[in-house]
């Protein structure tokens, strides 16, 4: 199963700088090996305060038992707090089962998170949303060609109000709003985009998978 991880870090006052430089470190380390077992999908950082350390991370685990431990076997969990959210399987995810850096565009650089929740006019018609939605699935199935549409993923119910997540590429954020707008299913739905910005220990990133040296 994959889980969007949002992982706040709060350093306790006064803790020496080296102090902070090793658990970094050895973080680093641990994620590198946790990416190469699967486990850590990718990693990015969200928009963020002056002063705050958030990371937004994609993790595939058998269940929430064992994301726990993984999460825990992470240096950095001794100031961190994480907050998970369960992603299940959504019909118009493009790669279902895939890494989500194989659809790369050249010409899409910037990667953003979306968050899709229903908002159905009151009257409308129940036609009208089966058509759009299944023109959604065509739209959808275009723009993954393109190099837009990532991933997408279904958020469960128990969860919030909203019922689907995006990874998606778009040149900037005027971009991505104009791909949002076209969607058939735009006037039956709100959406929330957060952008990102890469993570130096993103899978995704050259070099931060590379080979660890073998135990001495």
């Amino acid at each position: 199963m994959e889980y969007l991880v949002t992982m706040t870090t709060t350093v306790p006052d006064g803790t020496p700088a080296d102090a902070v430089t090793d658990v970094r470190t050895r973080e680093a380390t641990r994620t590198r090996e946790l990416a190469a077992q699967g486990h850590v999908l990718r990693l990015w950082r969200p928009p963020l305060a002056p002063g705050e350390w958030r990371t937004l991370g994609l993790f595939d685990a058998a269940d929430a038992a064992e994301l726990e431990r993984i999460l825990a076997s992470m240096p950095l969990r001794v100031w961190r707090s994480d907050e998970v959210q369960e992603l299940a399987s959504h019909p118009n995810d493009p790669v279902p089962g895939s890494s989500p850096q194989d659809n790369a565009s050249p010409d899409a650089a910037a990667e953003f998170l979306v968050t899709f929740t229903k908002a159905v006019p009151a009257g409308t018609p129940a036609a009208a949303v089966e058509e759009a939605t299944a023109a959604e699935a065509e739209s959808a199935r275009e723009l993954a060609k393109q190099g837009h549409l990532v991933r997408l993923w279904t958020l469960p119910a128990d969860q919030g109000a909203a019922s689907a997540l995006g990874l998606w590429r778009a040149v900037d954020d005027a971009a991505m709003a104009d791909i949002l707008c076209s969607l058939p299913l735009h006037p039956y739905q709100a959406t929330r985009t957060t952008p990102l910005t890469p993570h130096p220990s993103d899978p995704a990133v050259p070099g931060s998978r590379r080979t660890l040296s073998p135990p001495v």
